[in-house]
């Protein structure tokens, strides 16, 4: 396995960033399904766990610039330049690298197995697309030199169709085992299911909110809960070791390749401390100056130039952590809301809650008992939050929390669709003049904000890739524009 994985990692570095997602992917002939489908898996877990991860970070204002450095003062300004690498390379390495990986293996193998498997990828790949993009090339994609320039289409299409794209690729499952080399679930295809239903549940409850054929909806997410088929333990991507070319990819672009770039967000550090939270020493370093955790304003570097890095908390990072696609953690934060707004159970959603919290403790390694976290008398303890409203508060803050230093994108996604944590209403420079207006762990607009006054990031621009290579490229469209699902 690991001389596949090694293959792999040359194979994706070769081809993958460097291919028109429009033209056919040069592999040799000889390259079977095999082979491929790990370096799909490589292409995602490098977009997921290193790309939109580090800007999705910034805005779900888990950290922020560094004061003294400058790497990132765009993503923390919202001053989104469509030619940046940090646009363009994720939208390439899903499209030319993971993406034409998928449609390669579709034409390779018959077997239903694997075919599922593939496609359980392909939907998460698009559905990050369009969380990020909202319109994306969907139908005429993938076609070559037949489609040079693909319609983009609507992301409420899109989410459709490769949700039916899933359930015909289930519905065909026979019995052979899968055959691909997998580095995500190892070939368990119970464990595939799972990850189908999880991504179900997820894409469903943003139908709902959206109030697009909600009753629908509705029944489809009971229809799973009800079943109860869902992934055990994470479904991560866990192949790193502390060795030149083998570490995490955030961390071997943001430690080895660059000089350190992040501090701690001033709302997350805000919110951890207050609730009492030993996760805040996994995720963060002691800031210098003061031996305290401590955290930056968002976007404040250029307003308030006293600061320095001393004075806040360096982010830590983890050579050999694992890339997450979908956390047991998330998913039982999901079960929770779900048992909360559609069955009104409140002991299904208590048990649910903790188990998610459980779930974070148990990937981060914890040595403290996450009932210190919700045990009587906590906190974020059950009891805390009496009216629905306040219980699915609860949910949402701790699934923030939860997603910090393991899956960004998703929690950029969920504060977007549920609205917590909240926006603070008052300005970053009104929250410096006087912190006791603030309230521990909304989100704070940056201070120098592109998009201005109070306003946050709703969407990313489409790359110059695309606009350069597909003459169908949507006119550009301000990133405070909310996608489909987002319309609260």
């Amino acid at each position: 396995m690991k001389k596949i994985f090694i293959y792999v990692i040359l194979f994706a570095g070769l081809f993958a960033c460097d291919l028109d997602i429009n033209n056919d992917p040069s592999y040799p002939s000889d390259v079977s399904a095999d082979l491929i489908f790990p370096s799909a898996q490589n292409a995602m877990a490098t977009v997921i766990g290193d790309q939109l991860y580090n800007y999705s970070g910034f805005f779900a204002q888990y950290y922020d610039q560094m004061p003294e450095a400058n790497q990132y003062n765009n993503e923390a300004e919202y001053n989104l330049d469509v030619a940046r690498t940090v646009f363009n390379r994720p939208y390439q390495n899903l499209y030319a690298g993971a993406l034409a990986d998928l449609q390669d293996i579709f034409s390779k193998t018959t077997n239903t197995s694997n075919l599922f498997a593939a496609q359980v990828l392909r939907t998460f790949c698009f559905q990050v697309l369009v969380d990020n993009l909202n319109v994306v090339p969907y139908t005429e994609a993938l076609q070559g030199s037949a489609i040079p320039s693909p319609a983009w289409d609507n992301g409420q299409s899109v989410y459709e169709g490769v949700l039916a794209e899933l359930d015909e690729a289930e519905s065909a499952l026979g019995s052979e085992l899968m055959t691909l080399s997998d580095l995500l679930l190892s070939q368990n295809m119970s464990q595939w299911r799972g990850f189908a239903n999880a991504l179900r549940l997820r894409m469903y409850l943003r139908f709902i909110d959206a109030n697009i054929d909600a009753a629908n909806y509705t029944s489809k997410v009971k229809a799973l809960v009800d079943a109860g088929n869902f992934f055990s333990g994470d479904v991560k991507y866990d192949v790193f070791a502390d060795e030149a070319n083998k570490r995490n990819p955030w961390y071997s672009t943001n430690r080895a390749s660059l000089a350190a770039n992040h501090v701690a967000s001033y709302p997350i550090i805000e919110y951890l401390k207050i609730t009492n939270d030993p996760r805040i020493e996994y995720n963060f370093e002691r800031a210098t100056n003061t031996g305290d955790f401590a955290g930056e304003l968002p976007g404040s570097k250029q307003v308030l130039t006293a600061n320095k890095n001393a004075d806040f908390s360096f982010m830590k990072y983890y050579p050999t952590k694992p890339v997450y696609f979908f956390t047991q953690s998330e998913l039982q934060f999901l079960l929770a809301e779900i048992y909360l707004r559609f069955y009104d159970d409140n002991a299904r959603a208590q048990a649910a809650y903790e188990a998610a919290i459980d779930a974070d403790f148990s990937a981060r390694g914890m040595e403290e008992s996450p009932e210190t976290m919700y045990g009587t008398g906590r906190a974020v303890a059950w009891s805390t939050a009496t009216t629905t409203a306040d219980k699915l508060e609860l949910i949402y803050m701790q699934k923030w929390v939860a997603l910090c230093y393991m899956d960004h994108m998703e929690a950029w996604s969920e504060l977007r669709r549920t609205d917590v944590p909240e926006l603070s209403p008052h300005t970053g420079a009104a929250i410096n003049a006087d912190a006791t207006i603030y309230t521990a762990g909304n989100l704070i607009a940056p201070m120098t904000n592109a998009l201005g006054g109070q306003t946050l990031i709703k969407r990313v621009p489409y790359p110059q890739t695309a606009i350069d290579r597909n003459k169908n490229t949507p006119s550009p469209v301000s990133s405070s524009t909310a996608v489909w699902w987002d319309v609260k």
